[in-house]
């Protein structure tokens, strides 16, 4: 395959009057390629290539933070990414069917991260499958790796606690939105003497990964949140936000799913 330096200097004999057949001869390059590259002069699947910030010579952060950290959120709470035949990998977010809105997020997300490559949905038994393909899902979230995300150690890279402190809610929005949620809950107080019921909303997040939990809670604190875990026999831990500030907080920046 030739590069597009060259491509240009062949071009710009063409441009300069002279024949394919004679640039063809003097190149090595044949007239079919030339040809061709009039139409299009980047090789195929170069614009692929040239979208993955990681895979640059000099690497840098994807370009859409808001998206990246909230598509992150939502990989560490209900995404995997598997391997196909010759590199490629695909990403898979579950999302329920109650959350229409929440489907909606997550395929706008991944197609900004990955605007050359074509976002999918597999409908499953009560909940649908956001699925992308590309060979640079690895690059694009290191956590990736065999086995459950539980049983294997789960860090941020520099370069991504850089983006979650720049977005932190979009963050704090995805692991919400895949292993959270908003629910009401109720007690009784008396008021003059009289027995009446009480609602308050608060937010729960869940997971069984202990270095996930801790990424979520320590987000909180940057954010301003406060929170309690909750004592239960299982082996996955539950994070509390009830305080009526850090409620407000959440309800500004989060919200229901939907």
């Amino acid at each position: 395959m030739y590069d597009v330096s060259t491509r240009k200097r062949a071009l710009a004999r063409v441009q300069q009057g002279r024949s394919l057949n004679s640039v063809s001869k003097e190149t090595g390059i044949s007239r079919a390629a030339i040809r061709a590259w009039q139409t299009r002069i980047e090789p195929l699947g170069w614009s692929r290539a040239r979208s993955c910030p990681r895979c640059c010579d000099v690497p840098r952060k994807p370009e859409d933070i808001r998206a990246y950290t909230y598509l992150l959120g939502l990989y560490l709470g209900d995404g995997c990414i598997s391997s196909l035949r010759r590199g490629v990998h695909f990403l898979r977010i579950t999302c329920a069917d109650a959350w229409p809105g929440l489907i909606e997020a997550c395929a706008e997300a991944t197609q900004r991260v990955r605007p050359d490559n074509k976002v999918f949905r597999v409908q499953r038994q009560g909940c649908q499958n956001v699925t992308c393909y590309s060979k640079h899902w690895p690059c694009l979230f290191p956590q990736h790796g065999p086995g459950k995300k539980h049983d294997r150690r789960i860090a941020l890279e520099p370069w991504q606690q850089e983006m979650v402190d720049t977005r932190p809610w979009e963050f704090v929005r995805g692991l919400i939105h895949s292993d959270g949620c908003r629910i009401s809950n109720w007690t009784t107080r008396l008021v003059g003497g009289e027995r009446k019921r009480y609602e308050y909303p608060r937010y729960f997040f869940t997971n069984t990964s202990a270095d996930i939990v801790r990424l979520f809670t320590d987000t909180l604190d940057k954010v301003g949140v406060e929170w309690k875990p909750l004592h239960q026999s299982r082996a996955a831990v539950t994070i509390s936000a009830a305080r009526k500030a850090s409620v407000a907080l959440m309800d500004a920046h989060v919200g229901p799913k939907h």
